[in-house]
């Protein structure tokens, strides 16, 4: 199965986005794939990741925003008193980064159902937001023309 994905179209038809494909490359080769997790946009500037953290309590869990990078961390308490005849559950630690545009600020983390739900909103301040520019066009009024003959005095 092939999992490299070109961006090349994409370069050609986009100017200043070059950070944004670029990131979408390095992240095909993040080889954890693990925990799972989902990317949901909810509406024009809201979004959500989803993460299974099956087995894991919230205080096992860490969500730091850092600056451009979400940072998701889980480590499992040792029970030394137990003792498994079948582990099949995967409760290894880990640790997941998601970087983040610009002005996207975390609203918050909740966990249920074994899903850890993160809440994104992008909030881009008032005067990083386009604004239409008003075209002004310059009435000037050609000089009178003069047909042969002597100026008046």
């Amino acid at each position: 199965m092939r999992t490299d994905l070109d961006f090349a179209p994409f370069y050609r038809s986009s100017i200043g986005f070059d950070r944004i494909f670029d990131l979408l490359e390095n992240a095909s080769l993040n080889a954890d794939n693990w925990p799972p997790y989902n990317i949901v946009k909810l509406g024009e500037d809201a979004y959500r990741i989803v993460i299974a953290a099956a087995g894991f309590a919230e205080d096992e869990l860490t969500v730091t925003h850092e600056s451009n990078m979400l940072v998701v961390t889980g480590a499992k308490s040792e029970d030394e008193e137990v003792e498994y005849l079948h582990h099949g559950l995967a409760l290894r630690p880990f640790a997941r980064r998601f970087e983040l545009a610009d002005h996207v600020t975390v609203e918050g983390a909740k966990l249920e159902n074994g899903l850890l739900v993160i809440d994104l909103k992008k909030e881009v301040p008032e005067e990083m937001k386009p604004r239409r520019i008003a075209i002004k066009t310059e009435t000037t009024k050609p000089a009178p023309k003069q047909i042969e003959g002597d100026k008046a005095a």
